[in-house]
């Protein structure tokens, strides 16, 4: 089949990749000058798969009402606020419920683990390292953190994670360059879970796409679509029928939906990062670690130390929230003081993560005859992104996923 794929981000990537894999035909169209240039730009690189939950949750309304006015919260509502925002939200509320919660936090473990299998597989056949360490650590400040902690725990219990619940002395032992001084009661070890350059695999994996024949048009935004002909793409000084249109453009994929009558409520929420160098690696993270009470990741990619979090509803993509800078650095020095060389070459990001209000992602036949879907992958793109390359190209072929992709199609919006 000669197919088309919108969006060059992490999903995108992967879809081309394993498209072209099988041996279709494959052209892939990209607004930025490269791929990853959006969301996939400077995550956290981790890849956690039992911590891939919703954010919709049972007492997350009240915790997010709790941190509105903490001067460190991990969650923020910005201005201005669109109605869209607010629709968003009004569904979120919804998918907090326990019965929901569990449903949907079922299906993006399931395939968060198969994603990892996944990509180990697929970087089993190229010779090229991504800035890869092994293991992650959850860093618990005080009683709270380890209290809060205890119902995620009873769920990588029922998966069959391995992890480890470890004293305050036994983290630093596995880091050893934590500061002394910070308060630390204790931390939950994944040694299974790892970090990696989620900008640089997507790099080497378009590569490794163009040898297997796939082609990549960049600075190309592609026209929203004709109800009458949605695979003929047309773009500035061009167009061409496909057999077949994946999408996995981001937060842009709603508009590119609409004129088919297909509505995905998907809505930016931003997240920020900070990347600078190690001047000595030995006082930076072996790994990644995340702080719990803030939310906050910090991790080893090469000679960088890179700190991500927040989750900002709201707002404008181009404004850098103030508050959630603060956080950043302030979590950096409480555990790696000096650990980023912040005087020169810091590179400050903001992405738009492109998020669902229940959780899992959108990927499947959309309904209308030759548009697919892999949106909405949220804040877990990087970690979601392999194995829904995969399944996707499994159901084009008219083969069975090697999971159940049953709950990811688009009817669950349909039928509300």
């Amino acid at each position: 089949m000669n197919i088309a794929i919108l969006g060059a981000g992490i999903v995108g990537v992967a879809t081309a990749y394993e498209l072209a894999f099988d041996g279709h035909q494959v052209t892939v169209f990209e607004r930025h000058a490269s791929v990853a240039e959006g969301a996939s730009f400077a995550n956290a690189g981790v890849l956690a798969p039992g911590y891939v939950t919703p954010w919709a949750a049972p007492g997350m309304p009240g915790k997010v009402i709790g941190h509105l006015l903490a001067r460190h919260a991990p969650v923020r509502v910005a201005r201005p606020l669109a109605m869209a925002d607010l629709g968003w939200m009004r569904r979120w509320l919804r998918a907090c419920d326990a019965g929901t919660y569990a449903a949907n936090r079922a299906q993006l473990q399931r395939l968060a683990f198969y994603s990892r299998q996944r990509l180990h597989e697929v970087a089993a056949r190229m010779e090229y390292e991504f800035e890869r360490s092994q293991g992650y650590l959850v860093l618990l400040r005080g009683e709270k953190e380890q209290r809060i902690v205890q119902p995620g725990l009873a769920v990588l219990r029922e998966a069959g994670v391995v992890f480890h619940e470890v004293s305050g002395e036994q983290a630093r032992a596995i880091e050893p360059a934590l500061k002394p001084d910070t308060p630390l009661l204790g931390a939950i070890h994944l040694p299974q879970d790892e970090v990696g350059n989620c900008r640089q695999f997507a790099v080497i994996l378009r590569d490794a796409a163009q040898t297997l024949g796939a082609q990549f048009r960049f600075d190309t935004t592609v026209h929203a679509p004709g109800a009458a002909a949605p695979t003929t793409l047309q773009w500035d000084g061009g167009s061409q029928r496909f057999d077949a249109v994946v999408l996995c453009a981001g937060v842009q994929s709603g508009a590119w939906l609409a004129p088919l009558g297909l509505h995905v409520p998907l809505r930016p929420v931003y997240g920020y990062s900070v990347s600078a160098h190690m001047p000595e690696p030995v006082i930076g993270p072996r790994s990644g670690v995340m702080d719990e009470r803030y939310k906050v990741a910090i991790s080893r990619l090469g000679q960088r130390v890179r700190v991500a979090g927040s989750a900002e509803i709201g707002g404008r993509p181009d404004a850098i929230n103030a508050r959630a800078m603060q956080t950043l650095y302030k979590v950096l020095d409480d555990w790696f003081p000096g650990a980023a060389r912040l005087s020169r070459g810091v590179q400050v990001w903001k992405g738009a993560r492109p998020m669902l209000p229940d959780g899992p992602p959108v990927l499947g036949a959309s309904g209308v005859p030759g548009v697919w879907l892999n949106l909405g992958h949220g804040s877990s793109g990087w970690a979601l992104a392999c194995g829904s390359a995969r399944v996707l190209a499994d159901q084009i072929a008219g083969r069975e996923p090697a999971i159940d992709a049953e709950g990811y199609g688009i009817e669950r919006y349909r039928a509300r």
